[in-house]
């Protein structure tokens, strides 16, 4: 039965069984792990470039590697020093700098694991992540995603990008394939 609580509350029952079957999760960085905006900060010898990631999705998707052996990939056009600690610090299996096309990026890594198309959901916020949703089951967008994009996707989250919305995923994968529960009263430690 769905609460307002539930991660699934609202999601037609199609898409909670291609969530259930989800192996690989693909995710865009600017605008979808970040809020998008790119700092700088001088530092007398040039500049370093800042990157603002939300603990929420953090601790999201170390639940879903943790708890349903899910393999994290993120695909992003751009690339930064940020970008690789954080990665580094959420043990992503696979981080794909100034990526090029990311449907040929998401082909290669689904090879790597020998993973399908329908065991995987992607998420992005602007028109070069659409080529993600070709290589994917579910596609994804954070609610501050470009028109076209939220039109494209299968889930569209409360939360935008940078500030929670791949939580939301999170949830709902965690929730759609039997461990959010247990995660909720804490039976999972």
């Amino acid at each position: 039965m769905d609460t307002p609580l539930d991660p699934l509350n609202g999601l037609a029952a199609e898409l909670v069984e291609r969530l259930s079957r989800v192996r690989l999760v693909a995710l865009d960085v600017d605008g979808t792990l970040t809020d998008g905006g790119v700092r700088y900060v001088e530092t007398g010898v040039g500049h370093s470039e800042m990157m603002r990631f939300d603990v929420r999705d953090g601790q999201g998707l170390v639940w879903l590697r943790r708890e349903l052996d899910i393999k994290i990939a993120w695909i992003t056009g751009r690339g930064c020093k940020s970008t690789k600690r954080r990665a580094k610090e959420l043990g992503i299996d696979v981080l794909e700098l100034k990526s090029g096309p990311k449907d040929e990026v998401l082909a290669k890594i689904q090879k790597r694991f020998q993973l399908e198309v329908d065991q995987t959901l992607a998420m992005g916020d602007d028109l070069p992540d659409l080529k993600l949703a070709a290589r994917a089951a579910v596609f994804a967008a954070p609610s501050d995603a470009r028109d076209h994009v939220r039109a494209r996707a299968d889930l569209i989250t409360e939360e935008c990008g940078g500030h929670g919305a791949v939580r939301e995923v999170c949830e709902a994968l965690l929730a759609a394939q039997g461990r959010w529960s247990a995660l909720v009263d804490g039976s999972d430690r």
